[in-house]
């Protein structure tokens, strides 16, 4: 799954991401790559491991991550190697 995170200030998105991981890992969700964009925008790769606990966390627990995190928005793609 590839995630574009639109944030308010990267330092505050990148502190509450780290704190996040524990959680991402009980959705199933492993981290494979982190990439800033510049302040107001981040990409993570990762490895789905349970695609429906993903998806719940995406929607539901991920709510409070993206408040603490400062994100204005977040798109998510699950893709698959051709």
């Amino acid at each position: 799954m590839i995630a574009h995170y639109k944030v308010n200030e990267y330092s505050t998105f990148k502190t509450a991401f780290d704190n996040d991981a524990e959680d991402r890992g009980n959705a199933g969700l492993s981290l494979l790559q982190l990439w800033r964009e510049d302040n107001g925008n981040a990409w993570a790769l990762y490895q789905v491991n349970n695609g429906k606990a993903a998806r719940d966390y995406l929607e539901g627990a991920a709510g409070v991550f993206n408040s603490q995190a400062g994100v204005t928005s977040a798109d998510f793609h699950m893709v698959e190697t051709a």
